[in-house]
């Protein structure tokens, strides 16, 4: 059976991007889902431009939910031959809300995500996303490099 820190995990939520990083974190939570018989839910959450035009807006959103469903065809093929129970999502927001809310409301026992190091500064500390979700989350959050 799986460790014991993970004991009760019964619903997993795992933040991506399609970047390495989110690709690492689904694959600890694919690991961890199937270990503990729990759900998993992927969640890619669009952030718009600022004061896009209509146009433009729908532009990015459309290109964005193109690219996840792609993104995700592998990550479903991985947890059906695990017997993982997995569901994916795409939302329109700002990415550290959307996924503490998202979180709460499948009263997630365990957040996932990877960790970006865009900067040298990035590097030293975590973004600004991943902080506001470990500050604000109601479960705990683990971050994989």
């Amino acid at each position: 059976m799986g460790s014991p820190v993970f004991v009760g995990i019964q619903r997993i939520l795992v933040a991506y991007d399609a970047s390495p990083h989110s690709e690492h974190a689904v694959n600890v939570a694919l690991s961890i889902a199937g270990d503990m018989k729990a759900k998993l839910l992927v969640l890619a959450v669009v952030h718009p431009p600022e004061l896009a035009e209509s146009a433009e807006f729908n532009a990015v959103l459309e290109d964005a939910r193109e690219r996840y469903e792609r993104s995700f065809a592998p990550i479903r093929e991985q947890a059906r031959q695990k017997d993982i129970d997995l569901e994916t999502d795409i939302v329109v927001g700002h990415p550290a809300e959307q996924i503490i809310h998202r979180a709460e409301t499948i009263q997630a026992s365990l957040i996932v995500m990877g960790k970006r190091s865009h900067t040298i500064l990035h590097r030293w500390m975590l973004g600004s996303n991943t902080e506001r979700v470990l500050k604000y989350a109601h479960c705990p959050v683990m971050i994989v490099h």
